[in-house]
């Protein structure tokens, strides 16, 4: 039996794993509740893994080792560095300052299930302006997103199999849209659970097995080090990129954090957990698994690189694509029956990175064309039965949408996939933070921060970038946060209700 069809067993067992997980919460989720929130009894272990899975994506085991790939190359060692610092960063301060915040005041406020209900609850918005431009700025931007994920899966099922893209790109969207479709909420996280803890051990155990190789860590970095033309070695000016990027580069780069306070598809999973005194274990859970797959995806693009030296010409190699590293590795290092199914397994993380953040996409999506603008559009005249129905069906629609726009194979959404993330990160960050520790904040100054942030976006992205490299994330956030506050003081103050409740939210034990 060849390594191929090896390779192709374990993914279809995997992928018929996914399913069953789709049908066994398929009778468990039969309110608005159940199927996005999961009734809000997640445990720890799920809540966690299931927050930073939905959060990689494909990007983890790709694009981040691709970049760390370019070794001193255009910064791109140094490039990673920074960026994984400022994701991880980014994702402890969510955790430390916003999840157990957030987690409270959604089910205090009416029950928020979704991003743009909690903010029209929070405010007591009667214009229903905030839910329903949340909602747009949330179809928009997870089409894209979306998109870049069955992509990606179509693009893995080629390489390996040398599938059509297209055929892959079907294969993979159907496996996606199933679970999600029958599951909801529960089976999304479950299934990230799974997810998250196959990409854990692929990055430690790939790496690791390169540098046995290779002979050990020293001869490792020293075969990496002459390929970047350093001889004296890797230290801390190379990984850290100090004398050949400026200050402002790698600022940044390290905005990248700033877009965790705004991303629906992870705020979804601090409103799930059964209780917010549940917030600090899993924070601590979610940093541990962070800290080390951020760490192992920038090790294997400098690894992988030395280690693909000695496998191909240097001219092959100049020409190889960063990207795809931890196949190219999988591929060379573990040949052979046994090895095969290891490799199987490892090529699988890559599928469950995409698909833990495909799944979680296309529930968010479906819940902002659900609860927030069917049921903001037709109010009581629809049921709650009616509205999962809405829900499941929403699904479909967006993924043939996202299919469609992924489905030429030549085209680039790594930068539609920043895109986005600055989008939701401006838009919707400085909106929660400030919403969550501003009591004076008013639904004028919320609106006027979810519009500043995202239309900031656009217009220095396209304006001003070309002149001015500096990632949008960062001026369009610190605009919205001074128009929040602007807004807010020059208008009304929050009436009487709405400031008790935010006292009692802050003392409250849920």
């Amino acid at each position: 039996m060849s390594d191929v069809i090896i390779h192709a067993i374990v993914l279809g067992l995997y992928l018929v794993g996914m399913l069953g997980i789709g049908v066994y919460f398929y009778k468990r989720s039969k309110s608005q509740s159940d199927y996005f929130l999961g009734g809000r009894n997640l445990n720890v272990w799920v809540t966690s893994m299931s927050a930073q899975a939905s959060d990689m994506s494909g990007w983890l085991l790709m694009g981040l080792p691709g970049t760390a790939f370019i070794l001193t190359q255009n910064n791109g060692m140094a490039e990673a560095f920074w960026t994984a610092f400022g994701l991880a960063i980014g994702t402890y301060l969510n955790w430390l300052i916003l999840a157990k915040r957030f987690r409270k005041y959604s089910e205090y406020s009416n029950n928020s299930i979704t991003i743009p209900t909690y903010f029209e609850n929070r405010f007591r918005d009667k214009t229903h302006l905030i839910r329903m431009i949340s909602a747009v700025f949330i179809i928009i931007f997870f089409l894209i997103y979306t998109a870049a994920q069955f992509s990606a899966g179509a693009k893995l099922f080629n390489a390996v199999f040398g599938l059509d893209y297209t055929l892959a790109l079907l294969i993979g969207a159907i496996v996606i849209v199933s679970y999600t479709f029958l599951g909801g909420f529960l089976a999304v996280c479950w299934s990230d659970l799974i997810q998250g803890t196959l990409m854990f051990f692929a990055l430690i155990i790939l790496p690791v097995i390169a540098m046995i190789k290779l002979g050990g860590s020293e001869e490792t970095f020293n075969l990496a080090a002459s390929l970047a033309n350093i001889p004296d070695g890797f230290g801390v000016t190379e990984w850290m990129g100090i004398g050949s990027m400026g200050v402002l580069g790698i600022i940044s780069i390290a905005a990248w954090g700033l877009g965790y306070f705004g991303q629906p598809h992870i705020l979804s999973r601090f409103m799930g957990i059964k209780h917010s005194k549940d917030i600090k274990p899993a924070r601590r859970i979610a940093m541990v698994w962070v800290i080390i797959t951020l760490g192992a995806a920038v090790l294997l693009g400098v690894i992988g690189k030395a280690y693909m030296s000695t496998i191909v010409t240097p001219e092959a190699l100049s020409a190889m694509d960063g990207e795809k590293i931890f196949i190219y590795m999988v591929q060379n290092l573990l040949n052979g029956p046994g090895f095969a199914i290891i490799a199987g397994l490892l090529l699988t993380a890559i599928l469950a990175a995409i698909m833990s953040t495909a799944d979680s996409q296309l529930l968010v999506t479906s819940s902002a064309i659900s609860e927030d603008i069917c049921k903001t559009i037709f109010r009581s005249k629809i049921n709650d039965k009616q509205l999962v129905w809405i829900s499941r069906s929403s699904v479909l629609v967006i993924a043939i949408i996202a299919v469609f726009i992924a489905s030429d194979p030549n085209s680039s959404v790594f930068d539609l996939v920043a895109y986005a993330w600055a989008g939701f990160g401006a838009a919707f960050g400085p909106a929660i933070l400030m919403s969550l520790y501003w009591k004076r904040m008013n639904w004028q100054g919320a609106l006027a921060g979810i519009l500043s942030g995202g239309i900031s976006v656009i217009i220095w992205r396209n304006l001003v970038k070309p002149y001015f490299n500096l990632y949008e994330i960062l001026p369009a956030f610190i605009i919205s946060v001074c128009l929040i506050v602007i807004v807010s003081l020059l208008t009304s103050k929050p009436s009487s209700e709405i400031e008790e409740e935010y006292d009692a939210v802050i003392k409250s034990d849920i």
